[in-house]
């Protein structure tokens, strides 16, 4: 008969399982771009190019010695990428506890329970002597076991899942960005290497230029106010050396910051020496989806939501318990404790559906529904900035280009300029020292806007390396 009942459960837990898988939790579909969203997320550049820019790993990508031990030592203590990891950890141990949700719980369950009953609650004769007091030791264990049916804890694993991947996604983020930023403050460093060069070249030329007055002045061809004029000239030159200067020590230390090391001075190569040898290649917009570790973050924070969204609407129906309340071994004393007679097993299986939740169920799912969506927008939105950010890289690579081109052409003419009214100085009278300081100044000048021209570039190409999604892999 027990067997009978038993038999019949099964059966109708089976139908329940059956008709229930596939039909409340949604599959989750890898998002796609359409022609007309490719064609939208690079602005007059589509590249049909299948070779990616980021398949070059940063060890090729940058040619600097210097450079390279920097970012290694980035890459190896840097504080943000160090959480970056710890989180990947976190998120691995919650999808451990995720996946153990499909095994049953145990916990061992001892007892001493003493009893006293009231006499005169019990109702017996007066001449019956029973015994009130009763002392009950137990050594049970105690188990729950929620067996899948729609799909629930599938999804709630699945969710772990995606947000382990994400972590590890968002590590590789973290990662892109490091090697970029490390990247761009030692080009920056360089930078102002090369502008205090500069400045200190153009202060002893305006040294011997202040000499040279003075004793045009001494032999009658200028007077005191160009004596005056050229000093000022030199003062202003010098005056702009502490301000560089404190730029590379603030820039020196916040590399040490990046690369988690005690502040301390730099070693690097010249500005003059970096270059980059590769081609500009971006390839495909799709690839996006599969380079850039953010928006692979974003589209895995998508299918977590997803997921959740899965749990919330399985939770609206029946949960299958199969419970041993308790089971162990039992007695009045010690004595008989482990007697084959003192065991005990207490066993349901039952379904438990939710009827009245004051709302709870519903209001999970409209959240979570909520989320789904801000989830999705987040990921578009991050779609459509990569696409910007590659834009940008490429258009001011091109225009760092077109404008170095130019100032090459104006850094000659000046040089010119300056040397033609220094010998009229020296020699002739048809100029004055005011022309000469203006040919120096707009000299000095475009010199330093070069040296911002080539930054511009360097500052570009790793930009567009870091916006496709370089330096992870």
């Amino acid at each position: 008969m027990k067997t009978r009942y038993f038999k019949g459960f099964v059966l109708t837990i089976s139908i329940v399982v059956l008709s229930g898988c596939g039909l409340i939790t949604k599959k989750y579909e890898n998002p796609t771009l359409t022609d007309e969203q490719q064609k939208g997320l690079y602005r007059d550049h589509q590249s049909q190019d299948t070779t990616n820019l980021t398949d070059v790993k940063w060890q090729d990508f940058f040619t600097d010695e210097h450079l390279k031990n920097l970012i290694q030592e980035g890459l190896d203590r840097n504080y943000d990428l160090q959480n970056a990891i710890l989180q990947i950890a976190s998120a691995e141990n919650t999808l451990k506890q995720a996946k153990q949700q499909f095994a049953p719980s145990l916990d061992f369950t001892p007892q001493v329970t003493y009893n006293k009953s009231s006499k005169n609650a019990l109702n017996f004769p007066s001449n019956v002597n029973i015994n009130l007091q009763t002392t009950t030791v137990s050594l049970g264990f105690s188990t729950s076991w929620e067996i899948e049916i729609w799909g629930k804890l599938t999804a709630a694993k699945r969710s772990s899942q995606a947000a382990w991947m994400k972590s590890i996604a968002s590590q590789n983020a973290v990662k892109t960005a490091l090697i970029a930023t490390i990247a761009e403050s030692y080009y920056t460093l360089l930078s102002l290497d090369k502008q205090l060069e500069i400045t200190e070249e153009t202060i002893k030329i305006r040294e011997k230029s202040v000499e040279a007055i003075k004793a045009l002045k001494e032999s009658g061809s200028l007077n005191g106010a160009d004596v005056v004029q050229a000093e000022s000239n030199l003062y202003a030159a010098q005056v702009t050396l502490p301000d560089l200067k404190r730029s590379i020590r603030e820039l020196e230390n916040a590399l040490c910051v990046l690369t988690a090391k005690p502040l301390q001075a730099i070693e690097r190569s010249k500005f003059d020496a970096q270059s980059f040898a590769i081609d500009m290649k971006i390839g495909v917009p799709a690839q996006l989806l599969a380079n850039r570790p953010d928006v692979t973050a974003a589209e895995l924070g998508f299918r977590q939501a997803f997921e959740v969204t899965n749990v919330a609407r399985a939770s609206f129906y029946p949960s299958l318990r199969l419970t041993a309340g308790s089971g162990g071994i039992s007695a009045l004393t010690t004595r008989t404790l482990l007697d084959p007679t003192s065991i005990f097993v207490n066993l349901v299986g039952g379904l438990v559906q939710p009827i009245f939740q004051r709302g709870v169920l519903k209001t999970n799912l409209r959240n979570a529904k909520i989320a789904q969506q801000q989830a999705w927008n987040t990921f578009e939105k991050t779609l459509l900035t990569a696409g910007q950010e590659v834009t940008d890289a490429l258009y001011a690579f091109d225009m760092a280009k077109e404008k170095q081109a130019t100032r090459v052409k104006q850094i000659e003419a000046l040089q010119k300029a300056v040397e033609f009214r220094t010998n009229l100085l020296q020699y002739s009278s048809t100029t004055n020292y005011t022309d000469v300081l203006t040919s120096e100044q707009s000299l000095i000048t475009a010199q330093l806007a070069s040296v911002n021209d080539q930054l511009q570039e360097f500052k570009a190409m790793i930009a567009l390396y870091r916006s496709l999604g370089g330096g992870w892999k």
